[in-house]
């Protein structure tokens, strides 16, 4: 795994939440302890829909979220899912879904899209934590999102096999289009996102993404 957090590497919980990518010590769960959090422990939590979490070397560690963000990831997965669904190129999941990326790490992208050929019998998964890394992961910034923590995803996501990583600024208005863990382009909302080599045909004008924000009822 590209990055590891070992509790016994740390003298205090700064230097903890730092490995964490900077996040706020509200997003760090206190039960289970830190470091003794399981794949159990994440799939009880996440079941009780008071939140959701990520499990983090044995760390339940909270998703940043909010409306805005959900109502975008909502759009681009039904984006996606009118390109995927028609050729049956795969699966499109959403911010519940669970992908164990290495033993100990379990993240949920915001939105995601696995190829037949990422699952395992080329059949849907039946377990609540999938057993694969996406091709495609998607992260709608929130506020709480820091940019130590967006980098260690990236690092984690292409260290487990991710072949492109779409992160999503709704402030902005853009969206960083990364094929490596350091190396992006940006778009704007005037630009079309495509879906390179991963979805080869895909095409997205930002405008009718990023327009969804200025919506109101009549």
């Amino acid at each position: 795994m590209a990055t590891a957090t070992k509790l016994e590497a740390f003298q205090t919980i700064e230097d903890l939440l730092e490995a964490l990518g900077g996040i706020a010590p509200s997003r760090v769960r206190l039960h289970p302890s830190p470091g003794t959090a399981t794949e159990a422990d994440l799939i009880a939590f996440n079941a009780r829909k008071v939140g959701l979490c990520e499990l983090v070397d044995g760390i339940l560690v909270e998703k940043g979220m909010g409306y805005e963000e959900s109502n975008l990831a909502i759009l681009l997965a039904g984006f996606l899912n009118a390109f995927v669904i028609p050729r049956n190129l795969g699966m499109v999941s959403g911010a519940d879904g669970m992908m164990r990326l290495f033993p100990g790490l379990v993240r949920e992208p915001d939105v995601a899209f696995a190829s037949w050929d990422r699952i395992p019998g080329r059949r849907r998964p039946k377990t609540p934590i999938a057993g694969f890394a996406p091709d495609l992961a998607i992260e709608v910034l929130s506020r709480s999102n820091r940019k130590a923590e967006m980098a260690r995803k990236r690092r984690e996501y292409f260290a487990a096999g991710v072949r492109l990583v779409w992160e999503v600024n709704p402030r902005t208005r853009k969206v960083a289009v990364f094929d490596s863990p350091e190396h992006s382009i940006t778009l704007d909302a005037s630009q079309i996102l495509d879906g390179g080599e991963v979805l080869p045909g895909f095409a997205l004008p930002l405008v009718d993404l990023f327009g969804e924000l200025d919506r109101q009822g009549a």
